[in-house]
């Protein structure tokens, strides 16, 4: 007999709104009658085969079609992309610098408040005129309708800074605590944006995503709900730093796995794991993601149903979801007691921001009040100052990483991104990349804290020294003016606060968003597909997908390696640098927990590989840790990627086809005096 929810859940929505479609849990059903929908899904798949590179297979970089004609053989192939046109005009007014720059952002996944012409509008009014009174501080729209910044403006808002207090989550999810007028209005934003009652779920911000899941993690009562269940096909420390706080605080923890090749839930285990010992009535914490933030697979919603109905309390990672995917009905199904999701400040430039964990209030009971859990990243949203008076952002440090040493552009923080901007001054012409010492990156994905850095600062001792300077710490009672407004919270209208990304979201909505997605990556993941060594006796494949291949249904991420003519795998970060410097931003990640049946067990020992690291235990003691997996390089496609960038990454990837690439491209650098990647 079908529980409630999931006989609701059988009558949703399956046009292709719904990021993770409402599947049988065992993702493997009987045979039965094709509807309309399976069959247009069907078609989808056939016309991409069908209709792109038809018969052709490329063994040279130089055999590409050219753009134009590659973008002909795709809008013929998805006729329905041009529909999207609003998304290209989005980017051509408010987003000019990615063009300015000729960057192509493949490394991001998730919410981006602002946009790159608010943002320079907000900076060129803030630094062209004196700052106002604290008490007459305007919080107005910092838009624009020209391509250019504005001279002046009245805006004194667009941007802001985080300050960290001492609060338990508990005695916020109970009992709140005061709100500065710009963090009342853009939390009021995000939940609306979200499609998240005030009336059910209390929101707290956070310094990261990381610090989110610490911060649960510290505060859940494992004493009574002894487990821990995660759902992740890669490495993340965000959730390392959750399963690392729950073992110390005596909780089992445990996770799923994923069937090699094509990386699905296990599902057999897993139900195992969610059901076992059904007569107990509290199992503890069940984390689920609706996607991997790397591979693109997406998971059915009912995983929540199942362990919500067998005891669990559900904490959903919203954060691999990207704009408008939770205008879904599964949040208002299945109604999660967690919502995790992150938020970055411009797309394209500014990847620092922070996280958000909502809380159903009916849920508050299974949280405690924990002395470690009030030093863990619960922040404040307080007005950004004078630009004259911050550092230079084209840094691109990010002074909350280096204050919890969590990385805040972590979208995806399994996977360790190459950084797609500021991009306000020249390009470093070095082909090296600096370890920042991070925790979890955005498309993050290992989040072995290594960063592509387009622009380097003269001085980044003396620049870090400035960033972190300026936490403001509430518990010590060291608050500045900083935050402080003569604007009460609740005296504050909401429509004053100008998120404009988010607004660009609303406007274009999730159809469209959903359709231009899944039309780009699906290109790129099948393009890749054609790319063949030459001379080779088997015709070896250039690069190797891992995951979902072409699926009308798959995310928009999609994780790759490249492989040379004699099969050998060219290391994941050597490619992103190499992308790096021809302007293409990727991220890499290690992807884990995946199970091999007897049918691929000679794949195995082939295709795994062994990583040892530190966890910390006891104090100060840590502990050494194997783990086997493989590191894969990752691409996300976004709604404000075009055809171009999807092309650009393909042309490049194609120049391993050459034998001697990499060598060329050593010898170039070693050529004009600079440093050679070291991996």
């Amino acid at each position: 007999m079908q529980s409630p929810s999931m006989r609701e859940a059988s009558q949703a929505c399956f046009h292709g709104c719904c990021p993770a479609p409402f599947l049988s849990l065992t993702e493997v059903s009987n045979p039965k009658p094709i509807s309309s929908v399976a069959a247009s899904r069907v078609n989808f798949i056939n016309a991409t085969a069908s209709s792109l590179f038809p018969n052709s297979q490329f063994t040279n970089h130089e055999s590409l079609p050219s753009l134009s004609e590659a973008f002909s053989s795709f809008t013929k192939t998805y006729p329905q992309y041009t529909e999207t046109v609003e998304c290209d005009h989005i980017r051509a007014h408010e987003y000019y610098h990615l063009s300015l720059f000729n960057r192509v952002c493949l490394d991001y996944n998730g919410y981006g408040l602002f946009s790159h012409l608010q943002h320079q509008s907000f900076m060129a009014a803030a630094s062209s005129s004196h700052p106002p009174a604290t008490t007459d501080l305007q919080f107005s729209a910092a838009a624009s309708s020209s391509s250019h910044p504005p001279a002046t403006s009245d805006a004194q808002f667009s941007f802001f800074e985080i300050s960290y207090k001492s609060a338990s989550l508990n005695s916020q999810v109970l009992y709140g605590g005061e709100e500065t007028a710009i963090e009342s209005a853009i939390r009021k934003r995000i939940m609306d944006f979200l499609n998240i009652s005030e009336n059910d779920y209390r929101m707290v911000f956070t310094a990261n995503r990381a610090s989110a899941f610490k911060l649960l993690a510290e505060s859940y009562m494992f004493q009574s709900n002894r487990r821990l269940l995660t759902v992740y096909d890669y490495e993340s420390e965000a959730v390392s730093a959750m399963t690392e706080s729950s073992q110390k605080r005596g909780a089992k923890v445990m996770s799923a796995n994923f069937s090699w090749p094509g990386l699905r839930i296990h599902s057999a285990k897993l139900k195992r794991m969610v059901v076992s010992n059904s007569k107990k009535k509290k199992k503890g914490l069940f984390v689920f993601p609706l996607q991997s933030r790397m591979t693109g697979t997406r998971y059915p919603y009912l995983w929540m149903a199942l362990a919500q109905e067998n005891g669990w309390h559900v904490l959903l990672d919203a954060c691999a979801l990207g704009p408008k995917d939770m205008d879904t009905l599964g949040l208002s199904l299945f109604r999660p007691d967690f919502v995790i999701c992150s938020f970055y400040k411009v797309f394209g430039e500014n990847p620092s921001g922070f996280g958000c964990l909502f809380v159903k209030k009916s849920s508050a009971s299974v949280l405690e009040a924990s002395t470690m859990a009030r030093s863990i990243g619960i922040v404040s949203i307080v007005p950004a100052r004078n630009p004259s008076q911050l550092p230079d952002d084209s840094s691109a440090i990010d002074w909350e990483t280096k204050q919890s040493k969590l990385q805040s552009h972590e979208d995806d923080a399994t996977m360790t991104s190459s950084f797609s901007g500021p991009l306000s001054g020249p390009m470093s012409n070095e082909l090296s990349v600096k370890s920042m010492g991070s925790d979890d990156q955005q498309l993050e994905g290992t989040e072995h804290g290594e960063t592509s850095q387009l622009c380097e600062p003269e001085d980044k001792d003396k620049q870090k020294g400035l960033l972190i300077s300026e936490i403001v710490e509430l518990e010590n009672g060291n608050s500045t003016q900083l935050g402080k407004t003569d604007i009460n919270a609740g005296e504050m209208d909401q429509n004053l606060i100008e998120c404009r990304g988010l607004d660009h979201a609303d406007s274009v909505g999730l159809l469209l968003i959903s359709s231009r997605v899944r039309f780009l990556i699906n290109w790129l993941v099948f393009a890749l597909m054609k790319l063949r060594h030459p001379h080779s006796e088997k015709g070896n494949p250039l690069v190797r997908i891992y995951g979902p291949k072409v699926r009308f249904d798959r995310g928009p991420a999609v994780a790759f390696n490249v492989f040379d003519w004699k099969g050998e795998k060219v290391e994941p970060i050597l490619v992103q640098k190499l992308a790096d410097r021809s302007n293409i931003s990727l991220g890499y990640g290690f992807l884990h927990n995946i199970w091999f049946s007897d049918k691929y067990e000679e794949d195995k020992e082939r295709v795994l590989e062994v990583k040892t690291y530190e966890v910390a235990i006891h104090g100060n003691k840590r502990k050494e840790k194997v783990a086997s997996g493989m590191m894969v390089i990752t691409a996300t496609v976004g709604y404000l990627a075009n055809f171009e960038d999807a092309y650009r990454l393909w042309a490049f990837i194609a120049k391993f086809l050459d034998a001697d690439f990499v060598e060329k491209e050593k010898w170039r650098y070693m050529a004009l005096n600079q440093k050679i990647v070291e991996v």
